[in-house]
């Protein structure tokens, strides 16, 4: 069950960020929409549009990501308690934290998709944008105060691993890669947030399996 933890969230974990980056790129954007859409600060209005045309496919990104942010709790958590001693505890605690965090976004994401459906694109987008920053803050601050846990929590848990023995620069920049995926509503999965975090995430979780799988002993790489 543990091997399996450590593979569920990783590998559902790169399929979301694959598919919402597809959503974005396979959805006809003119030169001209896409020299408007990276002039906004946000990229929410970018999401919105790509909704708007690939509704299905872009609902499948975001459903993949907050059932990958589920699993991963069961990962990170597994993952922690083997690294072990209480900074390794700490940092699984704040990267677990983090991906309650992404289930409150993916909630504000769903009602901006519902928005589209019922009001229009262009009426959507205004109401998202208007209230955007208080949205993505939540309320009294908790969830983006939650998601700072992602970085914080990867670095702590990095700096356990290496102390520890059991985790390397390479793993530990990969956990790092992980912990640094974007926070927030209505974010662009990249191609580089796909490589470095979700490739990393399947890498340094799927060494993992593998090695306890085969070898209980301790290997720093």
């Amino acid at each position: 069950m543990r091997v399996l933890a450590l593979l569920a969230g990783p590998l559902v974990w790169l399929a979301a960020l694959l598919v919402r980056h597809l959503g974005v790129e396979t959805a006809g954007f003119t030169a001209a929409e896409r020299a408007r859409f990276d002039a906004e600060p946000f990229a929410a209005p970018e999401q919105l549009a790509a909704y708007a045309r690939l509704p299905e496919l872009v609902t499948a990104g975001y459903a993949l990501f907050a059932l990958a942010s589920i699993l991963l709790c069961g990962t990170v958590i597994v993952f922690a308690r083997e690294i072990g001693g209480r900074l390794a505890l700490v940092g699984g605690a704040l990267l677990v934290a983090a991906l309650f965090a992404r289930l409150y976004f993916s909630g504000v994401d769903l009602t901006a998709f519902e928005l589209v459906d019922r009001l229009g694109l262009e009426q959507a987008t205004s109401l998202t944008m208007e209230s955007y920053v208080d949205l993505s803050y939540g309320l009294w601050r908790i969830p983006v105060t939650a998601s700072a846990g992602s970085i914080v929590g990867a670095v702590l848990l990095a700096v356990a691993g290496w102390r520890a023995g059991r985790l390397g620069v390479v793993r530990c920049a990969l956990l790092l890669s992980f912990g640094w995926v974007f926070m927030g509503v209505l974010k662009e999965a990249t191609l580089a947030g796909v490589l470095f975090g979700g490739v990393a995430a399947v890498v340094l979780f799927g060494w993992w399996a593998v090695r306890r799988s085969r070898n209980p002993v301790t290997v720093s790489v």
